[in-house]
């Protein structure tokens, strides 16, 4: 018994070396990882501060002079305070109208049993599968019929309309997993459907809807493509499309598209940071069950 008491203790600390040296190494190994990842957002504010001749000849290295006037110049030469308006209340106003469709709807198909159920989630199913650029020239015809082009509603409507199958899809599995007794509960208390939801049911999906959201963003606020078809009017121009003034067919001003392309990624930033924490929790909810 000693000998084998002996041989425990002695082995302890031998493993104790070998745990502390994979957690060094699991360590060393997601800094590379988060370096890796995070150096094309660290060059292109490096890359920023540089002229055309230094981004050309030095593309690498920091700036040997530090130009804070290409930020300016960028700003007044692509116009980004008339657009930078206009992408945010079309991400606004679509980024609104998703999360509360998709959860309204999400609670519907994740709490209710009726018979075109199976029939509805295929539908959404299908929206998922439908490529969006292969969109546009039927809704490009469809908005001038209708009379929405050059307008803020010809982009919410298609951004919203394409976001909807994702927000039903994620909010509705995460609905799944809250207990059906919260809601027996709430009904004996005299608690209607929709005050069970905007009071219960919407609180407890804000995990979900926030990855939801940032998704949402990231898609609404770089778009390219509906805006450059669907928007003609200087005055209604998105930032993708202000960003475009700076490449010509003969030549690129990189200093002023750095800086143009820093000032708009902030916001993306910003609202990435607000929401990592409850993004967090929805990627993460029902992996662990009891």
């Amino acid at each position: 018994m000693e000998q084998v008491y002996q041989v425990k203790t002695a082995a302890l600390p031998q493993g104790q070396k070998k745990v502390k040296w994979s957690r060094g190494l699991i360590n060393v190994l997601l800094t590379l990882y988060a370096l890796v990842t995070l150096y094309p957002l660290i060059w292109l504010f490096i890359s920023a501060f540089k002229s055309n001749e230094e981004f050309y000849s030095r593309p690498f290295a920091q700036p040997t002079e530090w130009h804070w006037d290409n930020f300016v110049r960028a700003w007044k030469v692509s116009g980004m305070g008339i657009s930078l308006i206009n992408s945010s209340i079309v991400t606004i106003v679509s980024l609104v109208l998703t999360l509360i469709l998709g959860a309204l709807a999400a609670y519907v198909l994740a709490r209710f049993e009726f018979k075109l159920k199976p029939l509805m989630m295929g539908l959404f199913l299908l929206g998922m599968l439908i490529p969006i650029h292969s969109t546009l020239v039927p809704l490009f015809i469809i908005m001038k019929k209708i009379g929405l082009l050059d307008s803020y509603g010809a982009l919410i409507l298609p951004y919203t309309a394409f976001e909807l199958p994702l927000a039903i899809f994620v909010a509705a599995a995460y609905l799944t997993s809250v207990p059906k007794e919260i809601e027996e509960a709430a009904l004996i208390d005299g608690t209607g459907y929709w005050g069970i939801f905007f009071r219960i049911m919407l609180p407890l999906s804000i995990p979900a809807l926030s990855t939801v959201a940032i998704l949402a963003f990231l898609r609404f606020w770089n778009d390219f493509a509906f805006a450059l078809v669907f928007i003609s009017k200087p005055a209604l121009k998105t930032l993708p499309l202000s960003l475009s003034v700076f490449a010509t067919g003969y030549s690129t001003d990189y200093a002023l598209t750095m800086a143009a392309l820093s000032i708009a990624v902030l916001p993306t930033i910003a609202v990435f940071l607000l929401f990592q924490e409850q993004i967090m929790k929805g990627m993460t909810a029902g992996a662990v069950k009891g």
